[in-house]
């Protein structure tokens, strides 16, 4: 038996989380009954469900023919059933609906190896005639959360606005998340938009930093969610393992002839059961990727990806008001060592070859970092070398045309914060400090020797 009543569809917005699989019931021109298990039914406001358009099947065939159908659904903690009465209005192959839920669909199929298989080919749009909630003998629901979430943004807004470089900023950003929202293992990520990855630049609650490992745009939550600048929310058993394999693979693809371990590991939990990865936007430009993660199942919902939504877009524009914040101009004397006297470098001497293919930078035979801040570490070794330098600026790193930094968007600020911390977990007696807005202080305690590789 069911009971009609007067039921919002916000109220049961948890039933449309994916977490158990729905039935859509529909029937044909000549009153022939079809039942088939769905995909996704998403929220899209209060009168309205999209559901997922895969396959041309009977369900599609039906609804074509009768555009009225019924949705069973399942609130994934207390078990209590409700039927959706449903009247199909249009597929929607582009937008907003659709690419958030291609996107998640696209993170399943992911990690699933079915990539080809999970497409999304359209989102079909659904009103929401009516509800019922079906009889049965529902569990009690789940205590409301401590943690208030508005508490929790409002908190984070004031941590983040104090905050004046970079590295600060991420950090704060991770720290908020774990005193705040009681989320213990995240990480940002920045987007390289020449390479077309994402690395990783801080992290908080794993045994590793893995700063410096990469994620191919595409590849799992974290390059679905680049890819397709929308949030990706998981809530079962993925494997981070994939991303590992994904970014080896790709390495091989794209620089065969480099034969060289760059890999750095990454360091996601080995059995998340749930995740949520939030894309870093700001005036419209994908910046990177907020990721956070849990062993717990259907750890996160809508609402905490409402609030990683409100975070990220302002962790999008403080990194953006510091990027474009005014650097000192590039002086003179800039090109001289400003650091106080110190004793000359001694100890065994450290060798560094860098490889032109990618700018890779290996010490003593380990690999440290590539791409531009492998670049980067190179010109700042080299004129410490060749002039004596310790002393160096933002604006003449950005002057540098050797370096290779793309003409939009360079990231500066965070590849240098990705090469501070590479150095700090590899290389102890090389570092760079920073010395006020815009400057930096390089410090070499031992020996170099610097090797020209092709």
């Amino acid at each position: 038996m069911t009971t009609m009543a007067t039921i919002e569809l916000s109220a049961i917005r948890g039933c449309l989380e994916g977490a158990v699989p729905s039935m859509m019931a529909t029937c044909a021109q000549d009153g022939t009954p079809n039942v088939a298990y769905l995909s996704q039914v998403c929220y899209v406001d209060n009168r309205h469900v999209a559901l997922s358009f895969q396959f041309f099947n009977k369900t599609r065939q039906n609804i074509l023919a009768n555009p009225y159908a019924s949705a069973l659904v399942m609130h994934p903690r207390t078990a209590a059933f409700f039927r959706l009465h449903l009247h199909y209005l249009r597929t929607e192959t582009s937008g907003p609906t659709f690419e958030s839920m291609k996107a998640q669909l696209a993170g399943i199929a992911s990690h699933t190896g079915m990539a080809g298989v999970f497409k999304l080919l359209g989102a079909d749009i659904y009103e929401v005639l009516a509800i019922e909630c079906v009889d049965g003998a529902p569990l009690p629901a789940p205590p409301a959360p401590a943690i208030g979430l508005l508490g929790a943004l409002r908190r984070s807004a004031e941590r983040l606005m104090r905050c004046s470089g970079t590295d600060e900023l991420l950090q704060a950003t991770l720290a908020t998340l774990n005193d705040q929202m009681n989320v213990q293992h995240a990480m940002v990520l920045m987007l390289d938009a020449t390479a077309h990855r994402l690395y990783t630049v801080a992290s908080a609650g794993y045994a590793t930093s893995g700063v410096g490992s990469e994620i191919e745009m595409g590849h799992g939550v974290i390059g679905v969610a680049a890819r397709e600048c929308t949030p990706v929310r998981i809530s079962h058993v993925t494997n981070a393992a994939s991303y590992s394999h994904a970014v080896r693979s790709s390495m091989q693809l794209l620089e065969p002839g480099v034969a060289l371990d760059t890999d750095i590991p990454y360091p996601g939990l080995p059995e998340p059961h749930s995740q949520l990865a939030v894309p870093i936007v700001s005036t419209g430009r994908l910046l990177g990727v907020l990721f956070v993660e849990s062993p717990l199942e259907m750890r996160f919902g809508y609402e905490d990806e409402d609030a990683l939504v409100a975070i990220a877009g302002q962790l999008g524009a403080a990194l953006e008001l510091l990027q474009n914040a005014a650097e000192p101009a590039l002086e003179a004397s800039s090109t001289q060592d400003t650091a106080p006297p110190r004793a000359h470098a001694g100890g065994p001497a450290l060798e560094l070859r860098h490889y032109r293919a990618n700018d890779s930078v290996f010490i003593d035979g380990q690999y440290l970092i590539k791409g531009v801040a492998g670049a980067i570490l190179w010109k700042l070794l080299r004129d410490h070398a060749s002039m004596g330098r310790s002393d160096f600026t933002n604006r003449e790193l950005r002057l540098d045309q050797s370096i290779g930094l793309p003409d939009v968007a360079d990231n500066l600020e965070a590849r240098l914060v990705l090469l501070q911390r590479r150095l700090v977990e590899n290389s102890p007696h090389i570092r760079i400090e920073k010395t006020g807005r815009g400057r930096f202080r390089l410090r070499v305690d031992r020996p170099v020797t610097m090797l020209q590789m092709g």
